[in-house]
């Protein structure tokens, strides 16, 4: 398969390293210095473009990638408020974007666990429920987009809250979502159920960026050859 990057930092190069271990072909790489290159050959005779930049350049990239021909997998995330109106491009213009917040495998079983769990405690309204996320100080948006998903997974099965806020709740109503930036925390999700008794805690723990490389590279060859708006629930069927 042949694969484009559209940046190139830590993630990118390791991304890189690990399709071609996986015998795929990197046909193009885009970063900031380069991005005429969208409209070259090279990038526009690639199967799948992987993408991990930042928020503020994320949509304009899809964009982009969709007018040179190519599908999109993407892991960046604080762009989602435009995600409605992505939906709707990638359906009228029959494109393709596969989206996650986080590629980690072992990430979306702990998003399936956090579904189930809440809808466990739905049913015991003395445990008040709040999350933590660590990443590193170069991660832009707070909470993680990893987070907000969790929280949305809660959200589905939890019917006393109806909402998540940054940092600390003031409505019962709401889950608190704490964000910690230090070091080169690659991330950490922490969910506590308290009560006046005991808690509950699940956590998530990722050892190194390995994981959410090789899950986008395994995203991309799912993706290739399709069409329309892809996630991590279509390649798990969690």
């Amino acid at each position: 398969m042949k694969i484009a990057l559209i940046g190139y930092g830590k993630m990118g190069k390791t991304i890189e390293r690990i399709a071609k271990e996986r015998g795929h072909e990197i046909v193009s790489v885009i970063d900031v210095d380069n991005l005429d290159d969208f409209e070259s050959a090279a990038f526009k005779s690639a199967d799948v473009a992987i993408e991990f930049t930042i928020p503020s350049v994320a949509v304009s990239n899809y964009r982009r990638a969709f007018a040179a021909g190519v599908a999109v997998v993407s892991g960046t995330t604080g762009w989602q408020d435009e995600l409605p109106s992505i939906k709707k491009e990638i359906e009228v213009g029959e494109k393709t974007l596969f989206w996650s917040s986080n590629f980690s495998i072992g990430v979306n079983i702990f998003m399936a666990v956090n579904k189930q769990l809440a809808a466990i405690m739905n049913k015991f309204p003395s445990y008040n429920v709040e999350m933590t996320e660590v990443h590193h100080t170069q991660k832009l948006d707070a909470p993680s987009g990893t987070a907000i998903t969790l929280a949305e997974g809660i959200l589905e099965n939890l019917d006393r809250k109806t909402t998540w806020v940054k940092e600390t709740e003031s409505k019962p109503n709401e889950i608190a979502i704490k964000s910690i930036r230090e070091g080169v925390v690659p991330g950490i999700h922490t969910i506590r159920y308290d009560s006046n008794v005991d808690f509950i805690e699940i956590r998530h723990e990722l050892k190194n960026r390995e994981s959410l490389a090789l899950g986008a590279v395994v995203a991309a060859e799912f993706t290739a050859g399709k069409k329309g708006f892809l996630g991590m629930k279509d390649l798990f069927n969690f």
